[in-house]
C-alpha cells in the first residue's frame, strides 16, 4: 500500500487521534445498521450490526434469516441480494459500530454494493454479556463460530477483515483453521493489529501512550470487569481491579485467568499471531503502518515471517487505524478502500 499523511498531520499520533475525533467518515448520508442477536453454544448472547440496504425494500429487514439460517436454527444475513460478496469486519479493543473505522470500511462496502455486517465481540454491544468470559486478542474459537454463522446464513462469496484486536484474532483463526479456512472466505485482512502481543502491550503501557491510550481503553474496560464481578462472584479480587494501572495488571488479573491462560505472559505469548503466519493457507492482507504508537516497527513481521499466501504491506506513515488524507479536516476512506480493492480481487 502506497500511503503519505498529509502535511499538515504529520506523527503517528496526530495521525491516530485526529480520525477519530475530526476526520470525515463517509461522503453523503451516514451508514445505517440494524441488530440482530445470536445466542451462543454456551448460552450467551452476540450482537451483530447489519448494513441497512438503502435500495432495499422497507419490508426487506436485514434481521430476515435465509432458509439455509432457519434450519440451522440460528440468525443471520439479510435475505435480499444474497449473492452479493459480504464483508464481515472485527471491531478492535472496545470498539463498536459508531468506531470511524467500521463507519468507513460499512461506507466502502455500500458502494460497492456489498452486504456487510460487524459482530460484537462479547461485552462490547452495550449489554453485559451472560457467561463469565468476555474477549481477547486470540479468540480464534468465537472467531470460527461467528463466521460459520455468516456463512450458514449467507450464499454469495464472503470475505473478512479485523481491526486492531479483531486482526489479530482473525488471523489466528485463519492459522488454526488451514486448509479448511478456504471453505468459508476467500480472503482476510488484518488491519494495524499487535501480531506480537508482548512488544505491543509493552509499548502502549509506556510514555504518551500510557497517559492517552491506555487511560482511554481502561476507562471502560474496568468497570465492565466490575460489573462481571458482581455478576459472577469470585472471579477475580476486587481490590486488586482498582489498583490496575495498565493493561498488562488488567489482562494478569483479568483478560488472561479468564480464558484460560496462566497469566498475561502466557496470554500475550500464544495469543499473538506473529508466530504462525507461515501457517495461513487463504490469501491473507496484513496492513501495519511503520509509524503505529500501540505496534512497535520492530515487532512487525518479516517476508521471512510469512507464507506465499500472505501479503504485507507496511507503509511508513497511517498511525493506528487512521491513514487520513485530503484537506482539513481530511477523511478515512483512503484505507477501507485500498483493502477492499485487495479483498475484492480475491473474490
Amino acid at each position: 500500500m502506497q500511503y503519505q499523511a498529509p502535511p499538515w498531520l504529520p506523527g503517528g499520533h496526530a495521525q491516530t487521534i485526529w480520525p477519530v475525533l475530526f476526520a470525515r467518515r463517509y461522503d453523503g448520508p451516514a451508514p445505517r445498521f440494524r441488530r440482530e442477536r445470536w445466542h451462543t453454544p454456551d448460552g450467551d448472547f452476540i450482537d451483530v450490526e447489519w448494513l441497512i440496504d438503502p435500495a432495499a425494500p422497507t419490508d426487506a429487514t436485514p434481521s430476515a434469516a435465509t432458509a439455509a439460517t432457519a434450519a440451522a436454527g440460528t440468525t443471520g444475513a439479510p435475505a435480499s441480494a444474497p449473492e452479493r460478496p459480504l464483508l464481515v469486519l472485527f471491531h478492535g479493543l472496545e470498539g463498536s459500530v459508531d468506531s470511524q473505522y467500521v463507519q468507513a470500511f460499512a461506507a466502502v462496502a455500500q458502494r460497492r454494493g456489498w452486504a456487510f455486517a460487524m459482530p460484537y465481540f462479547r461485552g462490547c454491544s452495550g449489554e453485559l454479556n451472560l457467561a463469565p468470559r468476555a474477549y481477547h486478542s486470540g479468540d480464534y474459537v468465537e472467531i470460527g463460530w461467528m463466521l460459520s454463522q455468516f456463512r450458514a446464513a449467507h450464499r454469495g462469496p464472503m470475505i473478512a477483515a479485523g481491526v486492531s484486536l479483531g486482526g489479530n484474532a482473525l488471523l489466528r483463526w485463519a492459522q488454526e483453521a488451514g486448509d479448511t479456512a478456504a471453505d468459508t472466505v476467500k480472503a482476510v485482512s488484518s488491519i494495524c493489529s499487535p501480531l506480537d502481543l508482548t512488544a505491543a502491550g509493552h509499548a502502549i503501557g509506556k510514555g504518551f501512550n500510557k497517559l492517552v491510550y491506555t487511560r482511554m481503553f481502561l476507562r471502560t474496560m474496568m468497570p465492565k470487569a466490575m460489573s462481571k464481578l458482581k455478576q459472577h462472584p469470585g472471579l477475580f479480587d476486587a481490590e486488586r481491579m482498582r489498583r490496575v494501572r495498565n493493561l498488562y495488571e488488567f489482562d494478569n488479573l483479568f483478560t488472561g485467568p479468564l480464558h484460560g491462560f496462566r497469566d498475561v505472559d502466557d496470554y500475550w505469548l500464544r495469543a499473538s499471531a506473529k508466530p504462525h503466519l507461515a501457517r495461513i493457507r487463504v490469501p491473507a492482507l496484513v496492513l501495519n503502518a511503520r509509524n503505529d504508537p500501540f505496534v512497535p516497527a520492530h515487532s512487525l513481521p518479516a517476508q521471512s515471517h510469512v507464507g506465499a499466501h500472505v501479503t504485507l504491506w507496511q507503509p511508513r506513515e497511517g498511525g493506528h487505524v487512521g491513514f487520513p488524507s485530503g484537506r482539513p479536516p481530511g477523511h478515512v476512506r483512503t484505507m477501507p478502500e485500498r483493502v477492499t480493492d485487495w479483498l475484492a480481487m480475491r473474490l
